[in-house]
């Protein structure tokens, strides 16, 4: 589950245990508004060592093509997994295509590359980028709009006067959009029933 999410990393719960998973700014952008919802990763896990004492860090992504994308900016000697995982800050493919194109100029754009960097990965990748070319820029978690507490007990008794569920929550969602100021169910039940007389007569 998606506990929480940052510009550059998430929380992630895994069977009970919380994992900071470090995020490319264009794979947080897709987990926008996923909080609290399950969510799958890809993840790429490099070992750091301080001494004798070691630790996982961890970096997500929505699928296994954008990974493999990662690792390959990887195989060029002057950048590391931070440098990559700040670097993908447009779309994946826009990054792939400049690579292919061997767009310097783009790629200079990218936070932490320079003109050396650029010139290393069109050096390394040029040619090598065709499968990264088709990664789709996915739409960010679409989350629906709480439903106020007093809906879900207008909800229970349109569902004890027999009306079918998918009907009542569809008549309640009209008629909070149609009289938004409504604040309890009372009157959410009375503007209901006049909808519905409206329609009848």
């Amino acid at each position: 589950m998606l506990a929480e999410r940052g510009d550059e990393k998430a929380l992630v719960e895994v069977a009970g245990l919380s994992y900071e998973v470090l995020l490319p700014p264009c794979v947080a952008e897709k987990l926008r508004g996923g909080e609290g919802r399950p969510v799958t990763l890809e993840v790429y896990s490099q070992l750091q060592t301080d001494g004798n004492a070691g630790r996982f860090v961890f970096f997500g992504f929505t699928n296994a093509i954008e990974r493999e994308f990662f690792e390959a900016l990887l195989t060029v000697a002057s950048i590391g997994p931070k440098s990559a995982c700040r670097a993908f800050n447009a779309p994946m493919h826009r990054i792939a295509r400049a690579i292919d194109e061997g767009n310097h100029t783009f790629l200079r754009s990218l936070p932490g590359i320079g003109q050396q960097k650029a010139k290393d990965i069109v050096a390394k990748l040029q040619g090598k980028v065709a499968r990264f070319l088709l990664i789709q820029e996915a739409e960010p978690v679409e989350v629906p709009p709480p439903t106020p507490d007093f809906a879900q007990e207008a909800l229970a008794v349109l569902l004890q006067l027999e009306y079918k569920k998918a009907e009542s929550e569809r008549m309640i969602a009209q008629t909070l959009e149609a009289s938004p100021e409504i604040r309890d169910a009372e009157a959410l039940l009375a503007e209901i029933y006049r909808r519905q007389k409206a329609v009848t007569t």
